[in-house]
């Protein structure tokens, strides 16, 4: 159960930091971000960021074999890398209509998914 929880908190916290690092590109887009200064945006990615941590630090803590969780450090970063490329590869298909994946972005995903086997292989 504290694997599963820690994958869900994971995928949260990984969706708040993508609109904190990338989301802030399509302000401009909207009247009330046309005018934004460049401080306003950042306390803004901020605020979104805050909430990334309320979630990363108790998946983390769940999910850490030192305390009870299923997985090593190795593994809970190797889980958050994978799940935070899926989260952008998502959010620029939703979001940023114009960006399109080749197959050397897709080739270089499945090399990540392939270094997730490899960390959590039992050699």
């Amino acid at each position: 159960m504290r694997g599963l929880k820690t994958i869900i908190f994971l995928i949260i916290s990984n969706t708040f930091m993508t609109f904190a690092w990338y989301g802030h590109l399509k302000f401009k887009e909207y009247d009330w971000g046309k005018n934004l200064s460049l401080i306003s945006i950042i306390l803004i990615s901020w605020g979104l960021a805050f909430f990334e941590y309320v979630f990363q630090v108790p998946a983390n803590r769940a999910g850490f074999k030192g305390d009870g969780g299923p997985y090593s450090l190795v593994q809970l970063k190797t889980i958050q890398e994978a799940i935070t490329l899926t989260i952008f590869m998502i959010f620029s298909i939703v979001f940023f209509k114009t960006e399109k994946f080749a197959w050397n972005h897709l080739v270089g995903f499945g090399l990540i998914v392939l270094a997730v086997f490899v960390i959590f292989k039992k050699w």
